[in-house]
C-alpha cells in the first residue's frame, strides 16, 4: 500500500500530493509554519514541528503487533538507519487525532521529523521519526516506555464521547470529538485537496492578485468600503498586504533557523532610527514595479501612498540610522541574528520652528498604529512590569531571509491591576499602569535631575532584563548545557546603553541557573562584543552608586565583584601603579561614586570595536589607552557603514537605474564594490549629461520640498550646498553660519559687474537641537536670523538663499541626499568618531567639502584628495586637538562675528554669549583657527561648480569610490573578527 502525506493543517486527514508551495518563476516546498516564534505561555515554551513527506523503511518490524481486536496500539521501531526512533500508532481514524499525538511529543521535548499515513479501512497506520531535541535518536528503555504510555492515553482520550482534557505540562488541550464519524475516506480525502488547493503556494505578486489583496485588506482590515477609500486608507491597506509576504518569508527565515541551529547573533541596541518601511520592504521583496502597476490600475500612484507612512522615531541620529543600516545588511547577507530595542510611545521629538526658535512637540508616530509590527501578547517578561514584544521583520534584499527586530513595551502587570480592582481601587490600577507605560514612553528622557536618572536607569535595565530572558529562553529550549552557550550565542553591544545586558547574564547564569562564578564568567566573556562611539572621557555613561544600588542592588553586587577580582588581577600585572588602577576601575570614586559602564563593557568582553581608523588611534593613545596596553589583541576596529539599497535603491531611484545601466547589472546592489566600475566612465560626456538630468531632477524634487516646508522659492542652476545632521557645537554649523554672512556680506560689498561672476548658493541647514542644549538652540536661532535677513535682501536675490528644513528625519534626508550638489562635514578634529552621514552623500555623488576627521580620512583614501574639499589641519597635525583651544584668527572671523554681535541680523542680546564663546581662550572647538581655511575650501568649490564637465566627473568619481562605506562591509567584518557567526541562507 502506498503511503499517503499527511496533511499538517487538517489533523487526521491525507492529502493526495506532498505540501508544495509555488511562487512565480520557481518551486519552493514550505514547511507549514505556525509562527516564526513558538508560543510563549507563563515563561515556558511549546516548539511547533513541522510534519512532511518522509516515507519510512517498513510499516511494521519485529517489533510491531498489531490487536486483532481493533483497539489502537503503539509500537517502537529503532533500527531506522536515518537516525530516528519510528513510533507506529494504528488506531481508528478520527478528525484531531493527528494534532493530540504531535503535542505530546511537543510537551515531551521530542522533535517530530517526519510522518506517513495508511489506511485500513477505517483504521490507520502513522508512523512519526522522532528524535530528541539534539535531533538524536531515542535509546533509553524507560523513556520509549513513557512515550508509548503518554501517546495511548492521549490516543484513548480523543475516542471519549465528550471533550477530553490532556493535561500536558501544566497545560490543557482540548480535543473534540467528530460529529460524524462516518466520512468515507473519499471524502477525508476531498477535503484535504480543497485545503492543499486553496493554500498551495506563496501569495502571487501579479498585478490582479496584488490588488485582490489590497482591496481584501481595505474592507476586511481597514474597515472601509472598497468602493470609498481614501489615499492613507490605501496606504494602511497596501503595507498589511506587503506584510503578509514579508511574514512569508519570516516564518520561513525563523524556522530555517531553528532547524539547523546555528550561532545567532542578539544585536541589542537603545535606537533603532528606521524610517520609512513600506519603499524599502518592497524594493527588497523584488516587488515594487508590480506594486505601482497594480495600485495604477486602481486609481492611485505608489508615491502618493509611499508618502503617507510616517518616520519610526525610534533614535537620536548617526547611531540609531547606522543600526538600521546594519539590520538591513544582516538580512541581507543571510546571517541569524535578533535585534532588540525598545517600542518608544514617542521617540524622537518633533521639532517646530516658531519665529525661528526651536519647539519640541511629541511625535505621535503611534496615532495611527503601525502595520509593519506584530504584537506578541503571548511573550512578555515580568521586569517588575510586564514587557511585551512586538515584532518588526525586517527582509534582505536578493534572498528569501527575513530577520526580525523585537521591540518591548512596558504594560502593567496583570496581577497589580487585578488586587487594584478586586479593592475597587480603580484609580490606584489606572496609576499603575501610567507607571508602568513610562518606561518605554520617550526616547532618553532627559537625565539632568535625579527623576531622570533614575527612569533611564529603569529603561535600561527593563531593555536589557526582557532581551535576555528571551535569549536565555530561546537558547534552553534547544540546548541544556550552558557550557555550548558562547557557541550559540553572540551579544553586541551598540555603545554602552545595553551594558548592564553583563551584569544581567551573570545574574541569570548564578542566581537562576546555579552556575558557579568562574563558569558563568567565562561564559560571558565569551559571549559579548562591545562597540563605543565615543571620543571623549567625558561623553562615557556613568551610572551613580546609590542609584544602582536603591534600584538593582544584586546588580550593582556583581559589579564590585567582577571589579574586585579584576582589580586584584591587575595588581598582580602591573604592580601598585595607583593611578593605573583608579583609571581601570570599573567603580569611579569621587563626590558622585559611579560606575564606569565603559570599563565594564570592555573587562567584560571580548572584543572591543572603533568605528573608523581615526577612532581607533583615539581608543588606543587617548579614550582607552591603559586597557589598549593590558589587552592590545581585544581591540579592533570595523570602519562604518550604509545600506546602499535604502540610500540609492530607495531614496534615489533615478541614480540606481543609471548606475545598473553603465556597469549592466544590478548585482552591484548587493555587492556594492561593483560601483568601482564606474570610474572607466567617469569622463564620457554621455554618462556626463545623464548623470547631470538625474541630478537636476532631485534637484526639483528638493526645491518643491523646501518651497512647501518654508516658503523659500530656490534658483535650480545654483550650488545647493547641504549640512543637515544633529546640532552641536562639535559639528560646527555655527562656522558654516558664519561662512554665509561672509558671503553675504562679500555679495553686498560688489558692484554688479562683479556679482555677475558670483556662482549662486542655495545654503540648506538641517537638524535638531537636544531640548537641554541651549547653544545648539541658540545657533539654529541666529540660522533663521541670518535666513530672514538674506533671503529678504532684493540686492542679493538668487545669488545667496538660506534655508533651515525644520524636523528633519530619515524620509526628509531621502529627499535632501539626492539633491545636493555639496555637502559639509566640519566637525572639529578628533571630536568625530566616524560619521555616516558623509557616507550618503558620498553615494549619491554630492561632493565633500570636510575636515579630516572620523571616516573621512578613509573616504580620502577611496577617492583622493583631489575630488574633494578639505578644511583645516589632519589629527597627526594636531596632536593636541580638542583638549585646547586654539589662538590667532583670521581679520575676516572677526568680521563676521562682530556683525553678529553688533546686532546686524537683529537679536543682539540673545547672541552675545554666542559670540563671547568664540573668543580666543573660549573657542574650544576650533572656529575661529579654522575659518580662513573654511574659507578657502568654498572658493575652490566655486571655482570646480562654474566647470560642469570636471564637477560631474568628481560627483561620478566619488559614488565609484563610495563602496567600501557599504553596511554590508563593516557586518562581513563584524561577523569574521568579532561575532563568529555564518550565513545561514533560507533555501528557495
Amino acid at each position: 500500500m502506498a503511503a499517503t502525506p499527511v496533511s499538517p493543517l487538517a489533523p487526521g486527514l491525507p492529502c493526495a500530493e506532498p505540501y508544495i508551495r509555488s511562487t512565480p518563476n520557481l518551486s519552493h516546498r514550505r514547511s507549514v509554519l505556525f509562527n516564526s516564534e513558538p508560543k510563549h505561555f507563563n515563561h515556558a515554551f511549546i516548539s511547533h514541528n513541522v510534519i512532511s513527506k518522509h516515507p519510512r523503511a517498513s510499516t511494521a518490524s519485529q517489533d510491531t503487533d498489531f490487536a486483532s481486536d481493533g483497539s489502537s496500539t503503539v509500537a517502537i521501531e529503532n533500527d531506522d538507519v536515518a537516525g530516528s526512533t519510528v513510533f507506529v500508532i494504528r488506531a481508528r481514524n478520527r478528525i484531531g487525532l493527528l494534532g493530540v499525538i504531535t503535542r505530546v511529543f511537543k510537551v515531551l521535548g521530542l522533535t517530530v521529523q517526519g510522518a506517513s499515513v495508511e489506511f485500513e479501512g477505517d483504521f490507520f497506520v502513522k508512523s512519526f521519526h522522532v528524535t530528541s531535541s539534539d535531533g538524536k535518536k531515542l535509546e533509553d528503555v524507560e523513556d520509549l516506555e513513557r512515550i508509548r504510555k503518554s501517546l495511548m492515553e492521549a490516543i484513548d482520550g480523543v475516542g471519549d464521547t465528550s471533550a477530553g482534557l490532556m493535561q500536558a505540562g501544566g497545560r490543557g488541550v482540548v480535543v473534540k470529538k467528530s460529529v460524524s464519524g462516518l466520512e468515507s475516506l473519499g471524502e477525508r480525502r476531498a477535503k484535504a485537496e480543497k485545503m492543499f488547493g486553496l493554500m498551495d503556494g506563496f501569495l502571487k505578486n501579479d498585478p490582479m492578485s496584488l490588488q485582490k489583496d489590497i482591496l481584501d485588506h481595505v474592507e476586511y482590515t481597514v474597515a472601509r468600503s472598497r468602493f470609498n477609500f481614501d489615499d492613507f486608507e490605501a496606504f494602511q491597506a497596501l503595507s498589511h498586504s506587503v506584510r503578509d509576504r514579508l511574514i512569508e518569508r519570516w516564518h520561513d527565515t525563523h524556522q530555517h533557523f531553528k532547524k539547523q541551529d546555528p550561532k545567532r547573533l542578539y544585536f541589542l541596541s537603545l535606537e533603532f532610527l528606521m524610517g520609512r518601511s513600506l519603499s524599502n520592504s518592497v524594493i527588497n521583496l523584488g516587488i515594487r514595479d508590480e506594486y505601482a502597476e497594480a495600485l495604477s490600475q486602481l486609481g492611485f500612484e505608489y508615491e502618493v501612498l509611499a508618502e503617507q507612512e510616517g518616520d519610526a522615531a525610534l533614535g537620536n541620529g548617526g547611531l540609531a540610522r547606522l543600526s538600521a543600516c546594519q539590520m538591513d545588511s544582516l538580512a541581507t547577507l543571510d546571517y541569524p541574528v535578533w535585534g532588540y530595542g525598545l517600542r518608544y510611545q514617542y521617540g524622537l521629538f518633533r521639532q517646530v520652528i516658531v519665529d525661528g526658535y526651536q519647539h519640541e512637540q511629541p511625535d505621535y508616530w503611534l496615532n495611527f498604529g503601525n502595520p509593519w509590527e506584530i504584537e506578541r501578547i503571548q511573550v512578555s517578561y515580568s521586569v517588575k512590569v510586564e514587557a511585551v514584544a512586538y515584532d518588526n521583520p525586517i527582509p534582505g534584499y536578493g534572498t528569501r531571509n527575513a530577520i526580525n527586530l523585537r521591540l518591548w513595551a512596558a504594560k502593567p502587570s496583570g496581577q497589580y491591576d487585578l488586587e487594584s480592582y478586586n479593592t475597587g481601587d480603580y484609580i490606584n490600577a489606572i496609576v499603575n499602569r501610567q507607571k508602568a507605560e513610562t518606561i518605554s514612553y520617550v526616547l532618553y528622557p532627559d537625565d539632568r535631575s535625579y527623576q531622570g536618572k533614575e527612569l533611564r536607569l529603569k529603561q535600561q535595565y527593563f531593555f536589557v532584563s526582557a532581551s535576555v530572558q528571551d535569549i536565555i529562553r530561546r537558547f534552553k529550549d534547544v540546548h541544556d548545557n550552558f557550557d555550548e552557550f558562547p557557541d550559540k550565542v553572540a551579544f553586541q553591544i551598540n555603545d554602552t546603553h545595553p551594558s548592564l545586558a553583563i551584569v544581567e547574564v551573570m545574574r541569570m547564569l548564578i542566581d537562576e541557573e546555579c552556575l558557579d562564578w568562574g563558569r558563568a564568567w567565562e561564559i560571558v566573556c565569551r559571549a559579548f562584543s562591545f562597540t563605543t562611539h565615543t571620543v571623549n572621557t567625558e561623553g562615557l555613561e556613568k551610572i551613580p552608586v546609590d542609584l544602582l544600588g536603591s534600584l538593582l542592588p544584586r546588580h550593582l553586587q556583581i559589579m564590585y565583584d567582577i571589579n574586585h577580582r579584576f582589580m586584584e588581577d591587575l595588581k598582580r600585572k602591573i604592580g601598585q601603579d595607583y593611578s593605573r588602577l583608579e583609571r581601570m576601575s570599573i567603580v569611579e570614586e569621587g563626590i558622585v561614586k559611579s560606575i564606569r559602564m565603559a570599563n565594564l563593557s570592555i573587562i567584560c568582553s571580548h572584543t572591543v570595536n572603533g568605528v573608523s581608523k581615526v577612532h581607533f588611534e583615539l581608543l588606543k593613545t587617548r579614550l582607552f589607552k591603559d586597557f589598549h596596553d593590558l589587552w592590545p589583541q581585544k581591540f579592533q576596529y570595523k570602519t562604518n557603514g550604509v545600506t546602499q539599497r535604502r540610500w540609492i535603491v530607495v531614496s534615489n531611484p533615478g541614480l540606481c537605474s543609471l548606475i545598473s545601466k553603465w556597469l549592466g547589472t544590478e548585482a552591484w546592489i548587493r555587492n556594492v564594490d561593483l560601483l568601482a566600475g564606474l570610474q572607466e566612465h567617469a569622463s564620457n560626456p554621455v554618462l556626463q549629461q545623464e548623470w547631470t538630468m538625474t541630478k537636476t531632477i532631485n534637484k526639483m524634487r528638493l526645491a518643491d520640498y523646501i518651497e512647501t516646508s518654508t516658503g523659500v522659492k530656490v534658483s535650480l542652476d545654483a550650488m545647493f550646498d547641504v549640512q543637515v545632521k544633529r546640532i552641536h557645537e562639535y559639528k560646527r554649523q555655527l562656522m558654516n553660519i558664519l561662512g554665509i554672512v561672509y558671503r553675504y556680506d562679500c555679495i553686498k560689498n560688489m558692484n554688479k559687474s562683479d556679482r555677475k561672476k558670483v556662482v549662486p548658493r542655495v545654503c540648506i541647514i538641517g537638524g535638531k537641537a537636544a531640548p537641554g542644549y541651549e547653544v545648539a538652540k541658540k545657533i539654529i536661532k541666529l540660522c533663521h536670523a541670518v535666513a530672514e535677513k538674506v533671503n529678504g535682501d532684493d540686492d542679493v536675490g538668487d545669488l545667496l538663499k538660506v534655508v533651515f528644513i525644520p524636523d528633519y528625519n530619515v524620509s526628509v534626508a531621502e529627499l535632501v541626499i539626492p539633491g545636493s550638489d555639496l555637502s559639509q562635514h566640519i566637525s572639529t578634529v578628533g571630536h568625530e568618531a566616524s560619521g555616516t552621514g558623509s557616507m550618503k552623500f558620498l553615494m549619491n555623488g554630492c561632493l565633500l567639502l570636510a575636515t579630516a576627521d572620523g571616516s573621512t580620512v578613509e573616504i580620502i583614501e577611496e577617492i583622493g584628495a583631489e575630488n574633494m574639499f578639505l578644511v583645516g589641519a589632519k589629527l597627526h597635525e594636531d596632536p593636541q586637538s580638542g583638549d585646547k583651544p586654539a589662538r590667532g584668527v583670521s581679520i575676516q572671523f572677526i568680521r563676521v562675528v562682530s556683525m553678529v554681535r553688533d546686532g546686524y541680523f537683529g537679536f543682539k542680546e540673545y547672541f552675545n554669549s554666542l559670540c563671547d564663546s568664540l573668543e580666543d581662550d573660549k573657542d574650544f572647538y576650533k572656529l575661529g583657527a579654522d575659518f580662513s581655511s573654511y574659507l578657502e575650501a568654498q572658493a575652490m568649490a566655486d571655482r570646480v561648480f562654474v566647470n560642469k564637465e570636471k564637477w560631474t566627473c568628481m560627483s561620478i568619481l566619488s559614488t565609484a569610490g563610495s563602496g567600501k562605506f557599504s553596511s554590508d562591509r563593516t557586518i562581513e567584518e563584524y561577523a569574521k573578527h568579532a561575532w563568529g557567526i555564518e550565513p545561514c541562507r533560507c533555501p528557495f
